[in-house]
């Protein structure tokens, strides 16, 4: 019998693996014998980095770049030389996460540090680059990553425009001939979980601007830059920007990945699942045990557990979930395709406990899953 694990963390309470290595020894104290395999996952969120490595098996690399105002600052990023595949997250040169509530201000910030940071891979040799995009401060489209890299963003007197959000209006025509000479031969992955156009109503500007410090008429004026912007990305690029799913991602690196990286946007679960060879390591499989801190509705928009059902779904894999907490609002487990479901409050004396003891419940809860179903 082959059992694959394929979980989620549990934020704050366990790691992929430590729920995979406490799985392993509740299936292993009844079922000595059952080839195990061990594919945490993640979908581009908080943790998605500690996955990653674990197939990427790389090394963190440190590097000076600008912060979203233009400020030195030490970003990391993982590399790894014998697959010569980079992992670069634009939050850790570009994120909210680098300001304070009160310095988000995005019509001012820029992303030239993950340029930077996209530049120092390749200048190490990496010939793939898996970009996330979650958790920016910005709202430039794109064109300080650009910069880094090469392009130059000009108004209509040939002046080099600084590439900021409340300057997308300015920008009049786009120079690629200085682009760096090996961009366009490195292989771009992009996790993307929205599918936000680029401007508009449902565009970058209005839709994410306000939780990154714009003000109704910042959004506004950002809003006019983007679909100004548009066309310029239009005319060079041979594009309809708008018609792109997900352009308005991260302040509009959806579509700025697209036609200056040459990039593919995919959903961050299938970017991890590809990376982890997922469905080839299915093989022969009998049952997936998988699992995440709550299992809710929420769970089947872009998740990693509905990453794992489709996967078992098309090979006809049984799938159990084990979860901190279950709430689908009336539905069963069942009407997701999940043949077993279980979780730490039915076990736990509250939150805290559950938080704290979750190895020791998730280990509990395979043992009693293994009694039934994998003598």
């Amino acid at each position: 019998m082959k059992i694959v694990l394929a979980p989620d963390k549990f934020k704050n309470s366990l790691t992929g693996l430590e729920f995979c290595n406490a799985v392993e020894a509740g299936i292993k104290a009844i079922t000595p014998n059952v080839e195990i395999v061990k594919l945490p996952l993640a979908d581009g969120g908080d943790g998605t980095i500690e996955v990653v490595n674990y197939y990427l098996k790389g090394e963190v690399i440190h590097v000076t770049v600008n912060n979203p105002f233009f400020q030195p600052i030490i970003a990391s990023y993982l590399y790894a030389k014998d697959s010569k595949t980079a992992f670069i997250e634009m939050a850790e040169a570009s994120g909210v996460k680098l300001l304070k509530p009160e310095q988000f201000d995005c019509k001012n910030a820029t992303t030239l540090g993950t340029g930077e940071m996209i530049l120092d891979a390749i200048k190490k040799g990496a010939s793939k680059i898996i970009l996330g995009i979650g958790g920016s401060a910005t709202n430039d489209c794109g064109t300080g990553m650009a910069t880094a890299l090469g392009y130059r963003f000009l108004d209509n007197k040939n002046n080099e425009v600084k590439p900021i959000g409340a300057n997308l209006s300015q920008i009049e025509s786009i120079d690629v001939s200085n682009v760096y000479d090996g961009l366009h031969e490195v292989d771009f992955s992009v996790a993307c979980d929205v599918t936000n156009p680029m401007y508009g109503l449902n565009g970058a500007a209005h839709v994410y601007g306000a939780q990154k410090g714009a003000s109704s008429t910042d959004i506004e004026m950002l809003d006019k830059g983007l679909s100004h912007f548009s066309k310029i990305l239009n005319a060079v690029f041979n594009i309809d920007s708008q018609s792109v799913k997900g352009a308005g991602a991260a302040g509009g690196m959806g579509i700025a990945s697209k036609v200056f990286l040459n990039g593919n946007l995919e959903p961050g679960i299938q970017l991890i699942k590809n990376l982890a060879q997922f469905d080839t390591k299915l093989e022969n499989t009998d049952w997936i045990i998988t699992g995440e801190g709550k299992l809710d509705t929420q769970t089947m928009s872009g998740k990693t557990i509905q990453g794992v059902l489709a996967s078992a779904k098309a090979k006809q894999i049984h799938v159990a979930a084990f979860c901190g907490a279950i709430d689908l609002e009336g539905k069963n487990p069942e009407d997701f395709g999940i043949q077993y479901a279980d979780a730490v409050m039915n076990y736990a004396k509250g939150l805290e406990d559950a938080m704290k003891n979750g190895y020791g419940y998730v280990k509990t809860m395979t043992t009693k899953f293994a009694k039934e179903f994998l003598k």
